[in-house]
Formats: C-alpha cells, structure tokens, sequence
C-alpha cells in the first residue's frame, strides 16, 4: 500500500448497508462461527449421537447427550483454550458440578428467593425472545430476499469514479515549482518521480499510487487528483500534512461494485436486521405499555423512533 496517507475506508471495500450491531440472540453468533479446518472435509462424517442417551447420573438423575452439547455450546469460551480431545471431558465435569450446586441451592431454598426468581424470568424471556428470533426471524430468509436487498443496494449507491495516478512528495514548496517546470519543458514524469520523490514506496515505480477512490487520501490531494484531466499534471504545488505534492493523473474508470458473493452475508445481515425490527414494531404497536415516568419515557419513545 504506498504512501502512509492512504486512508483505510469501509467504503472502499464494499457496499455501504449500514449494518446495525445485531445483538439478537446466540443465533447470531452461529451465523459467523469459524470454518471448519480445510483438512475436516476429507475426515469421515461422525456417527449420529442419540441425544438422549445418557452420558451420566447425578444423584440418581440423567445426564444425557443432550444436555452435555447444550453445556459445551454455553461454555464454549471456557473451554477455548482446551485441546478438543478435553473439551468433552471438561464440558461433563462442568455439567456435574452445575447439576450438584444447583441441588444444594434448592434445598438451602434460594431458588425461593426474589431476586433469583426475577432473574430466572428474565433469562426464561430472553431464551424465548432468542427462540423467536431464530424461528421467526433467521430461518424465514430466502435467498431470495438477500438477492433483492443486493440489487437494491446496487441501484441506491450512487456510481462513483476512481482514479489512477502518480505524486512526487517533496519538502519544500519550491521544490515542488522546479519539479513542475521540468514537466513544463518536456521532463518524463516517472523519472523524476524515481529521482526526487520522498515517498519510499514511489522512488521504484514512478510514483504510481495505483487506483484508489474518493475520500481514500487526505483531502488536499483527494481534491487536487479527482480535479485533473487524464494526462495532466497539477500546475502548482499541493500542500498537504505530508509535505508539497505534483500529482498526474493517469486513467479515470467508474468503481464497479463488489460482486454478490463477496457481500452475502453483510445483504443477509441487513435483511435479517430489517425483519426483527419490523417484527418488534408491529409487537409494540399490539401491546399495552405504560411508563409513568415522563422522562423515562420521552428518552425511550426517542430512543424507539431512532430505530
């Protein structure tokens, strides 16, 4: 990446969609798990698990199949740094010990107390609400859907030139005039480029700073490159934190947009997105709440109208 200036732009690297932080449910998490190593494929499929078989007995009670992927899915962070030989045994003796803790606190009688059982209704709630997210929300997606939201992205963005050019970076600004007036009498570009320039990566190849499109430089220069003609140089020095540049441009091309597969799941995000929020708004609009407290609720119905 010549040039230390460049800046790095989200824009450039793919459709702007204006993705919300999707803190939904634990579905989400799945939707972006890590690959699988590129050697499991050729590993033969494992036999199917009976879920309810019964890996173990605590006081009497089973612990089956079932329970021990639900403790290994809810521990997953813990058990990160574990070999996967390990992970199944530390996820068993985890499940044991929450299963003999929990008995004593039934008969110590906490689960009687108030604030646990608020909580439990809480975490009850938020289970359900992830269960509808997935059920309601994630599994309704076609690809359909995410195709559309593509296309409707593309025709949205407004179409955008980039640029090719080169820059000599000098120090002073009369540097950069002498520079200017060799080009004025005839002098090749990418020679002098080589020979004054004091970006490193343009003293080998000219200059050249490849494509790259609006706001991806600092503004002075982003300004004075998407300015020039094809084949034209700047007349004066371009001053810019950097030092003073003399920028030719080279070519001028319409930014092409990133190809479907390369933004799939950003388009699926987005539609995802757009169904919760218009789930919850027609879920709000059929219940009954009330806020007493004026601010409280002038700061929530902002907060709702914002999203």
């Amino acid at each position: 990446m010549p040039l230390l200036f460049r800046r790095a732009s989200l824009a450039s690297l793919g459709l702007a969609f204006g993705l919300s932080a999707l803190c939904l449910s634990p579905v989400m998490a799945q939707e972006t798990a890590p690959a699988a190593p590129a050697d499991a494929a050729a590993a033969p499929a494992a036999a199917p698990v009976d879920p309810n078989a019964v890996v173990a007995t605590v006081n009497g009670q089973p612990l089956t199949e079932a329970d021990l992927v639900l403790a290994e899915g809810e521990l997953s962070q813990q058990f990160a740094q574990l070999p996967p030989e390990q992970r199944r045994a530390a996820a068993l003796s985890a499940a044991i010990e929450i299963r003999v803790m929990a008995a004593k606190a039934v008969t110590d009688g906490l689960d009687k107390d108030p604030d646990f059982q608020r909580r439990m209704a809480f975490l009850q709630q938020r289970a359900l609400h992830g269960e509808m997210v997935e059920k309601g929300v994630v599994d309704k997606v076609t690809d359909a859907e995410i195709r559309a939201r593509y296309d409707q992205e593309i025709a949205n963005t407004p179409p955008v030139n980039e640029v090719h050019a080169r820059h000599i970076l000098v120090k002073t600004k009369e540097e950069a005039e002498a520079i200017i007036k060799q080009l004025d009498g005839g002098a090749d570009f990418q020679k002098l480029a080589n020979e004054h320039t004091s970006d490193p990566s343009g003293k080998s190849n000219g200059g050249d700073l490849g494509w790259f499109g609006p706001g991806q430089m600092v503004p002075e220069f982003d300004k004075a490159a998407f300015a020039l003609e094809v084949g034209k140089y700047t007349e004066q020095p371009v001053q810019s934190q950097f030092g003073w540049h003399v920028i030719k441009l080279e070519d001028k091309r319409a930014k092409q947009p990133p190809a479907f597969d390369e933004v799939k799941d950003q388009a699926k995000q987005a539609v995802i997105r757009d169904k919760y929020f218009a789930l919850v708004k027609s879920l709000r609009a059929g219940a009954k709440v009330e806020i007493p407290d004026a601010k409280l609720k002038q700061a929530v119905d902002t907060m709702e109208a914002g999203k």
